[in-house]
């Protein structure tokens, strides 16, 4: 497992990884906003070798505010994953983010689960 965080802001951002049943978990706290949308990049992609996972979850339930700078991160994961025949799917998103997500249409390109058991069944 490791963690990322917001150095000039720690209580802002961070995002812990672990692997379930072969399935990258990234669990994210606080806001997603421009000024974390590296952070949450490199969450989703970055650190794993030559190739990125091909199956990831996002769990969104401890984030309370995203704006576009999110969505983008999102559409450039899912297009990543989704070139090796994998796939990006966000869990427990609270419905602040839901409705931005619900917003921009993205919840016909990526699947939104209710919960991180849904999002990770198969």
């Amino acid at each position: 497992m490791s963690d990322i965080e917001n150095v000039d802001r720690p209580d802002r951002f961070s995002a812990v990884h672990r692997m379930v049943d072969g399935v990258l978990v990234v669990t994210v706290q606080g806001e997603i906003d421009h000024d974390v949308k590296e952070l949450l990049s490199a969450a989703l992609l970055s650190g794993y070798g030559a190739a990125p996972p091909s199956r990831i979850v996002v769990d969104l339930g401890g984030v309370t505010f995203m704006d576009s700078s999110g969505i983008n991160v999102f559409v450039a994961a899912h297009q990543a994953v989704s070139a090796t025949d994998g796939w990006l799917r966000i869990a427990a998103a609270q419905e602040s983010v839901l409705h931005v997500l619900r917003l921009v249409g993205i919840d016909a390109v990526i699947t939104c689960h209710l919960t991180l058991e849904q999002a990770l069944s198969p």
